[in-house]
């Protein structure tokens, strides 16, 4: 990615990771990058490519109440990336209703299950002809989380649409607040692994990588009650030194130079199923944001991103985490190589 290469390393230049995901090996951090949100909704005329993503946690359970809810958008978007965890079993059944709720609109152009991972892309009806390129791969990582069936790891779609080459990576990492290092190792590996069996040293690689899920980071040095205390009162903002992602992407663990829409809304871990309240079990859970959504722009010299909405859906009950969305319009800079 602009490094130069010593003379005589061409062979060990293949048994690299692949360029496809941008690991970090600069011995400096930028960190995660908190961004803005733009909220002008007139920005079609501005933009080469809008994609709305959501990320959701579903508890192993559906229903199309929540779907049509999750996919309604009063943004106009061109792509629609959905990320599900621990997704019912029969993934069909989760596939037809989203293709219900969207009502004919948008066509599934590409998708990619591993178990309870799922992850979906619509794009418009003649979508075809903008498509140049189109993988998917996936990594497990760990065990089931306890339950057979609830897969962690990593989903990803890598699509050359109109131009604009990108990364969308949809994950599960281990559960608990004390699994702090090993959510981070699991992120390298994952990192590191995707797309690396058909790596090209040649390869262009992505104006943009998308990273969303359940990565499962939660609050460090606070207790249940003082977090829900603030919540409570609005003031969640003063929670975010306690985030653990943020933390750890400080430390240049994870994450560094990815971009992240600040984080206005609620803690979206864990709720009591059907209800807006944080968990009444025994266990009194620290809430958390746990969902997230972020991006990384390779060369911004090359391409513009302008985030536009990032926000939780508090509406839907159906499980115990809520469903995060971002809104996301990309402009090339320069036209886009066409070999």
């Amino acid at each position: 990615m602009g490094n130069q290469l010593p003379k005589g390393s061409k062979s060990r230049l293949k048994r690299m990771p692949m360029s496809f995901i941008h690991h970090q090996t600069s011995p400096s951090h930028t960190g995660i990058r908190t961004v803005d949100v733009d909220n002008v909704t007139n920005f079609t005329t501005n933009s080469d490519l809008c994609i709305s993503i959501v990320t959701w946690n579903m508890n192993g359970q559906v229903s199309f109440e929540d779907i049509v809810e999750m996919v309604d958008n009063n943004r106009k978007f061109d792509l629609l990336v959905i990320g599900l965890q621990e997704a019912p079993c029969g993934g069909k059944k989760v596939a037809t209703l989203l293709k219900a709720a969207l009502d004919g609109n948008h066509t599934l152009i590409g998708k990619v299950t591993m178990k309870s991972l799922h992850l979906y892309l619509f794009g418009p009806k003649n979508a075809a002809p903008f498509i140049k390129e189109l993988k998917v791969d996936k990594e497990s990582v760990g065990g089931y989380g306890g339950i057979i069936g609830r897969k962690k790891g990593a989903v990803a779609i890598r699509i050359n649409y109109n131009g604009i080459q990108m990364l969308f990576i949809s994950c599960h990492l281990s559960a608990h607040a004390r699994n702090v290092e090993e959510r981070n190792s699991q992120w390298r590996h994952i990192s590191h692994s995707l797309f690396s069996k058909i790596w090209n040293p040649y390869a262009r690689p992505s104006h943009i990588t998308v990273w969303l899920g359940d990565l499962n980071y939660r609050l460090q040095g606070i207790d249940s009650y003082p977090a829900r205390n603030l919540i409570h009162k609005d003031l969640h903002q003063r929670l975010h030194g306690k985030d653990q992602l943020l933390q750890e992407a400080e430390r240049g663990q994870i994450f560094n130079g990815f971009c992240e829409g600040t984080l206005t809304f609620k803690p979206t871990y864990k709720y009591d199923k059907g209800s807006s309240d944080y968990d009444t079990s025994y266990k009194v859970r620290v809430p958390a944001w746990t969902d997230r959504i972020l991006f990384r722009i390779e060369d911004e010299n090359n391409i513009e991103a302008t985030l536009h909405s990032y926000e939780s859906m508090d509406k839907i009950y159906g499980s115990d985490h809520k469903p995060v969305k971002a809104h996301l319009c990309l402009r090339l800079l320069r036209p886009a190589p066409t070999n």
